[in-house]
């Protein structure tokens, strides 16, 4: 009870088609970076933000395997960023099954989240 209070909603745009048309993600960004670049994280939590009027938004954007990895961004590359009063962006390897990569991506995210609440109520 109450979730509605303080949880607007979330958006999982896997395909590049709704990272676009959802979150307003600029499509000569995704060519010139990737989907999975900190630009398109920002961009993704920014637009997030934006859509849902609220005060925090996170995004996360990765490659789980077990395929779809590259030399550039092998499996388990994943950027996280935050937009709200507080924002920062940050790229992690992490390691394990494409179950692993996704458990352990939810956890770090709502970390990131909470420490820059944290933050914020300490300014």
């Amino acid at each position: 009870p109450g979730a509605s209070d303080v949880f607007w909603g979330g958006v999982v745009s896997y395909a590049n088609d709704a990272k676009l048309s959802l979150l307003g993600v600029s499509e000569k960004l995704l060519e010139a970076h990737g989907a999975v670049s900190e630009q398109a994280a920002q961009a993704m939590a920014g637009g997030m933000r934006s859509v849902s009027g609220s005060t925090w938004s996170v995004a996360v954007t990765g490659v789980a395997g077990p395929g779809g990895g590259s030399p550039e961004k092998p499996v388990g590359t994943v950027w996280f960023a935050l937009d709200g009063p507080l924002r920062s962006a940050w790229k992690r390897a992490l390691r394990g099954d494409r179950d692993a990569v996704r458990a352990r991506a939810v956890q770090l995210a709502i970390d990131m989240l909470r420490r820059a609440i944290g933050r914020e109520a300490d300014v």
